[in-house]
C-alpha cells in the first residue's frame, strides 16, 4: 500500500463565461421565489459532470486523460441552448434543483456512454444511474419549510434563445470546504471537428 495522494475528481463540461451569466440571472430569478434551506452553486462553479470518480491516486491522471484526450479527438463540439429547470430525485423529495439544456444532448448521452465504457476498461467502475444532462443551481439542504418550487419553475422562462457551443471537456479536481467546493481544472481535452 503506498502513500500516494488521492485527488477527489471528476470530468465536465465548462459552459462559456456568457452562459454562466445568463445562468447567474436564471438563478437570480429563482431565488426570489424558492425560500427555505437552500444552497445556491456560484455561477462560476457550474458545469455538466461526464463522470464522477471520487478519490483518484495521482497517477491515474495519465490514464484518464489518455481514454478522455481520445475520446475528445472523435467527437465534434456540442451545441446547446439552456431550457427547463427542475428537481432530483422529485418534486416530493427535492435535493438538487438544475437546469437544462436542449440542443445535441442525445450526441451527448451517446458520447458519455462510450467515455463511460472506454473508463471501465481501464477499472473505473461504471456509473448505474442513467446519464440525465444538466447544470446544477442548488443543492436543498433540508426540504422542510421548502416554498416556491413549483410555483418558480412555471413562473422563471427559463429557455433562453442564446445558444452556446462546448469545444472541449475538462479533468476537474474538487476540494471541499465549508464555504462550498472549490474546482480546479487538471487537464483540458480539446473535441476533434465535426464531421471528420
Amino acid at each position: 500500500m503506498t502513500n500516494e495522494k488521492t485527488i477527489r475528481s471528476f470530468l465536465a463540461l465548462d459552459p462559456p463565461g456568457e452562459i454562466r451569466r445568463e445562468i447567474g440571472r436564471i438563478q437570480d430569478r429563482l431565488r426570489k421565489l424558492i425560500h427555505g434551506d437552500i444552497r445556491w452553486v456560484k455561477p462560476e462553479s457550474i458545469h455538466l459532470t461526464l463522470k464522477f470518480f471520487g478519490d483518484i491516486r495521482e497517477g491515474d491522471i495519465a490514464n484518464i486523460s489518455a481514454v478522455a484526450g481520445k475520446a475528445a479527438a472523435s467527437a465534434g463540439p456540442f451545441d446547446f441552448a439552456l431550457g427547463g429547470a427542475g428537481v432530483f430525485p422529485d418534486m416530493k423529495r427535492p435535493r438538487i434543483v438544475w437546469l437544462g439544456m436542449t440542443g445535441e444532448t442525445a450526441r451527448l448521452a451517446a458520447f458519455q456512454k462510450e467515455l463511460e465504457r472506454a473508463l471501465q476498461e481501464i477499472g473505473f467502475p461504471r456509473e448505474e444511474r442513467p446519464f440525465r444532462p444538466h447544470l446544477t443551481l442548488a443543492r436543498v439542504k433540508s426540504p422542510q419549510g421548502l416554498t416556491g418550487l413549483a410555483e418558480a419553475f412555471k413562473k422563471v422562462e427559463t429557455d433562453t434563445a442564446q445558444k452556446f457551443t462546448v469545444s472541449a471537456f475538462n479533468l476537474f479536481k474538487s476540494d471541499l470546504t465549508p464555504q462550498g467546493a472549490i474546482y480546479t481544472r487538471l487537464a483540458e481535452y480539446p473535441f476533434g471537428q465535426k464531421g471528420v
